[in-house]
């Protein structure tokens, strides 16, 4: 990273994916960076908590794609992934349950293509063409679209980007354009899925987010041994390398600022000066830590926002291995519109739900007593629901009515050997995450590039914003492309020294 004007001080609030690679980046480039996090640990929704009987939970992200994004993170600061953890690719990658049999998804593309001949005379080498136009997107997007602070649509305008406009499928909705390859209903749920945490139905979504089924099928689904946290870790130890200093249990109340610029945080009650401070946090939370006047967007603005989704989550332990249970597995038995049509039309908790369940303890036997299982349920919400215990216990109970008619467990319940919840209310308390909501903003047209909320304060010359509520959007790798694109816009800004608030 090009070196910095002058030396600065900045403070960075929130150690979650997006505030570790802006510190490391910010480091990198000769800052003194200082993190600060309310809880005990690094990570945000990608923390991870072990129980006194033996198991360890990642609480959040658990789908390790476009590994190439994250070796890239590690690259630009001369190292590799495997300096910090071994991946494991996952073969198959995951299976889905449908109300007539199962789907397994290969490891091998080859098979993949099989598999897609086998379901649907031809599809076989219309998924060659889709996952070359999506390979393209990819490789664009994820290079050239995605990497740009957004501060203006000049900053799209290039030879490259202007060649590339017609392939990228910016006004094609993504489920006409999986339908111009395939027909049979698997396949084509198959295709759609990746797009569901985007935060709209398929039909809302850009065709362009087909990079999504090449980042995912083509590169394969990995796995972290020790966790998805394994990832936490080693980017928080690359930006101590870097020089970053992390604080914990230390909660920004408040954001001091004078005459057009921040002029430190309040960190437990103690002020702290600054050159310059990231918000990894919530945005809409982070602004609220300003006067009203000094806020990028009022409460109008971000109830006008299309969400991705919240989540229903129970993290178990049972006392016996589970049969039949892959590492990913997708309940999709029922009706996958009706599902997204409680979600985001009528903001409703669904009559007949989906769900993911995660295995890991099936790859990773660690993460589980010997003879145990651990195992992660997640349902996808609409924001904002209100979510009391006996209404968690219901769809609990369907999950593991579902769960136990998938594997051919029996009394699953009476083999449960730890229990924990977590759902809206608990992403607001943890992560005043507004809503509730999981996954950020939605990838929809109308929230995508220039048009999402901004990186930069408009009133403050020295606050900036990073994380899946601005550019380039929901995930791990957004979130690690988000941090960079923040430090480098800090290490533009030129050191104003400053009195010292007494």
């Amino acid at each position: 990273m090009k070196a910095p004007d002058s030396k600065k001080t900045i403070a960075i609030i929130g150690a979650g994916i997006s505030g570790l690679s802006a510190a490391a980046y910010a480091a990198q480039a000769g800052n003194e960076v200082h993190v600060y996090e309310k809880h005990p640990q690094p990570g945000g929704r990608a923390r991870q908590f072990s129980t006194e009987n033996g198991y360890v939970f990642d609480m959040g992200p658990s789908w390790y794609w476009m590994p190439d994004i994250i070796d890239n993170f590690f690259g630009d600061f001369g190292h590799k992934t495997s300096d910090f953890y071994d991946l494991i690719c996952l073969s198959p990658q995951f299976e889905m349950v449908f109300e007539d049999g199962l789907l397994t998804v290969p490891e091998s593309y080859q098979d993949l293509k099989n598999l897609f001949e086998q379901l649907e005379p031809g599809a076989g080498e219309k998924l060659d063409a889709f996952m070359n136009a999506a390979k393209y997107k990819y490789e664009v997007g994820m290079q050239d679209f995605v990497n740009k602070p957004c501060y203006s649509w000049l900053e799209f305008v290039s030879p490259k980007i202007a060649r590339s406009a017609l392939k990228l499928d910016l006004l094609s909705n993504f489920r006409s354009y999986v339908s111009k390859y395939f027909s049979h209903p698997k396949l084509k749920t198959l295709m759609e899925f990746p797009v569901i945490f985007l935060g709209a139905s398929p039909k809302n979504i850009p065709a362009l987010y087909s990079l999504m089924n090449y980042g995912g099928y083509a590169l394969g689904t990995w796995y972290p041994m020790g966790g998805f946290y394994q990832l936490v870790l080693g980017m928080k130890k690359v930006a101590e390398k870097q020089g970053a200093v992390f604080h914990f249990n230390q909660n920004v109340e408040k954001i001091i600022t004078e005459e057009g610029i921040a002029r430190g945080i309040v960190v437990n009650g103690e002020f702290k000066e600054f050159d310059a401070i990231i918000a990894s946090s919530d945005y809409h939370h982070t602004e609220t830590l300003l006067n009203s006047e000094l806020r990028n967007y009022d409460q109008k603005y971000w109830k006008s926002r299309t969400f991705a989704p919240s989540c229903l989550i129970y993290y178990l332990g049972f006392k016996e291995r589970l049969p039949n249970l892959k590492h990913h597995t997708l309940f999709f038995e029922n009706d996958l519109d009706e599902h997204i049509k409680s979600i985001y039309e009528e903001k409703k908790w669904p009559e007949k739900p989906l769900f993911y369940a995660c295995c890991p303890s099936q790859t990773d036997p660690d993460l589980a007593p010997e003879g145990h299982e651990n195992v992660f349920l997640l349902m996808p919400l609409a924001t904002g629901l209100s979510d009391e215990e006996n209404t968690r216990e219901h769809y609990f109970q369907d999950m593991i009515k579902r769960l136990e008619k998938h594997t051919g467990a029996k009394d699953l319940l009476a083999k449960l050997n730890y229990k924990r919840s977590y759902c809206v209310d608990d992403f607001i308390s943890d992560y005043n995450a507004y809503g509730g909501n999981a996954y950020g903003l939605a990838n929809t047209l109308s929230q995508t590039a220039v048009l999402k909320p901004g990186i930069k304060n408009k009133h403050l010359s020295n606050l900036f914003y990073t994380g899946q509520l601005t550019v380039p959007g929901p995930g791990v790798p957004p979130s690690i492309i988000s941090g960079k694109i923040v430090a480098k816009e800090v290490n533009k800004l030129k050191q104003k020294r400053r009195e010292k608030i007494i």
